[in-house]
């Protein structure tokens, strides 16, 4: 599908942070398949971060989306314009060859239409962005391999799977500001990293097991213990906090950077923790990138499992029903996470140490 003389490659994978971190490796298999090409990515500004220090671009090019809804719902219709005149002006300056939208929704294949490359590629297009490709490659996925997707994806394009590996290289001021905290809150004898937040409700595990985990990890692991969100999870950390997770335990510091670190930072604290426990969310995938051990507690989103590493162990109930991908049958009470108990959680923590 990519000419074999192609000279300028885009990558448009705009969101979400957990699906940039599994369509990470597409930029390595470019890169063996075309050594010499430019090849530049895509991305909106709040999961730049994920790609920015990725070792196959020649280029990340930042769409600023949050500062042009502002603009729109304010109306100023003005500005708006003409953010958007000169983004895609200067994108199109860019002539890229070929526009391969790796998400499949109008925004991205709007952005790859725009780009003005004469060939698109679009990953199982939908929301009507197929009108804008000149190929679709049919989305497959298999629920048991890590970013199926993405890997069947890449076959079709022509390039080699066979290898595909997260790349989420951290910058060294990110390493720094990490180091800094190890040191100063004594994490230096290793910590766990407690991924709680995500995006769907229906994705979560309960708040006040993560207070009553955080706290036996603690007390009975002997390990220390960061907690990492962005902003808008500010107030369910609060909640797990004040759970019973912040009280005194002798040698094994609890440390809150919810909303207090870039993403690229926070990945950077998974770079160095010895274990971490999340659930389905961008950083929990970041994991694997890094070599980290992991525990990960899937339910009615499950985007993979069976292990993508021997270090890695995924907690899924098994019901039937699961996973459902949001479409609950249980009336919301999430039954599949429900399954999962405190005691089983600590003790693949423990083991993975």
């Amino acid at each position: 599908m990519i000419p074999a003389d192609v000279r300028r490659i885009l990558v448009v994978r705009l969101s979400a942070r957990g699906d940039v971190v599994l369509s990470s490796p597409l930029a390595g298999a470019l890169r063996r398949r075309y050594p010499n090409a430019h090849i530049a990515w895509a991305v909106e500004e709040r999961t730049a971060d994920v790609i920015r220090h990725n070792p196959h671009l020649d280029e990340v090019i930042v769409w600023e989306r949050a500062e042009w809804k502002q603009m729109f719902r304010k109306g100023r219709w003005g500005a708006f314009l003409g953010r958007a005149v000169d983004f895609f002006s200067e994108l199109r300056d860019r002539r890229f060859d070929v526009a391969i939208d790796a998400q499949g929704l109008l925004r991205s294949g709007a952005l790859a239409f725009f780009s003005g490359a004469p060939v698109r590629i679009g990953l199982g297009s939908r929301e009507g962005s197929r009108l804008l490709m000149t190929r679709v490659v049919r989305r497959e996925f298999f629920t048991r391999r890590i970013a199926s997707a993405d890997a069947s994806f890449a076959g079709a394009l022509g390039l080699d799977a066979s290898s595909f590996r997260m790349e989420i290289p951290r910058g060294a001021d990110e390493l720094a500001v990490v180091g800094r905290i190890v040191d100063e809150e004594g994490l230096g004898d290793g910590f766990v990293a407690a991924c709680p937040f995500t995006t769907r409700f229906h994705k979560h595990w309960f708040e006040d097991r993560w207070s009553a985990l955080i706290r036996q990890i603690r007390e009975r692991a002997g390990l220390g213990v960061v907690l990492l969100g962005g902003p808008a999870d500010r107030a369910a950390a609060d909640r797990i906090l004040e759970g019973g997770a912040n009280g005194p335990v002798a040698g094994a510091p609890l440390v809150d950077l919810v909303g207090r670190t870039t993403l690229g930072e926070a990945s950077a604290v998974v770079s160095r923790c010895s274990v971490l426990v999340g659930v389905d969310t961008g950083l929990s995938h970041m994991a694997h990138a890094f070599g980290r051990p992991s525990v990960l507690i899937f339910g009615s989103n499950a985007p993979y499992l069976d292990p993508p590493t021997p270090d890695a162990r995924i907690l899924h109930s098994g019901r039937d029903c699961s996973p459902c991908w949001g479409r609950l049958t249980c009336d919301g009470r999430i039954d599949c996470m429900d399954d999962i108990q405190v005691a089983e959680v600590l003790a693949a923590v423990r083991t993975a140490v």
